[in-house]
């Protein structure tokens, strides 16, 4: 991504929310555990923080596009919970655009938190570690490639 590239704040309409929510949500939570555990194998999250995870329920909502994705840490593995019988340990929620900032580091949880863009529910504690985790990731820098031109 560009330097100069900012993700805006948005909200997509709220008719996209209505159709999400009535589609089945388990790719989502499929999609976020196998971004986690590629995470695990490239090393990017920090070892020493995983036990703290285990056996803990999450859950991560989309607001604005009705999606919504419940996983576990388990036996050294982030696993897909497709139907919860508990209220998560931990739970987010936010519209697509604040994840989207996160995920490029544009904003930071905390200034998303006291915007009032992030939701964060459940154990405290388990929110800070999981917080550190995410400040303390590395990401490998992609390859710059040249502009095509014709």
């Amino acid at each position: 991504m560009s330097p100069n590239f900012v993700i805006p704040r948005f909200r997509l309409p709220a008719f996209i929310a209505g159709i999400g929510q009535k589609l089945p949500q388990w790719p989502h939570a499929l999609v976020l555990v196998g971004a986690l555990n590629a995470a695990l194998k490239m090393k990017l999250l920090p070892e020493t923080e995983l036990t703290a995870l285990e056996d803990k329920l999450f859950r991560v909502r989309v607001l604005d596009t009705g999606g919504e994705a419940c996983y576990t840490f388990s036996n050294g593995l982030f696993r897909p919970v497709f139907r919860p019988q508990r209220e998560p340990d931990l739970a987010f929620a936010a519209n697509l655009s604040a994840y989207l900032q996160l995920l490029a580091r544009q904003e930071d949880p905390d200034t998303l938190f006291f915007n009032r863009e992030l939701e964060i529910t459940g154990d405290t504690e388990l929110g800070l570690i999981v917080k550190n985790m995410l400040d303390a990731i590395e990401w490998p820098a992609l390859p710059q490639f040249p502009l095509l031109r014709n």
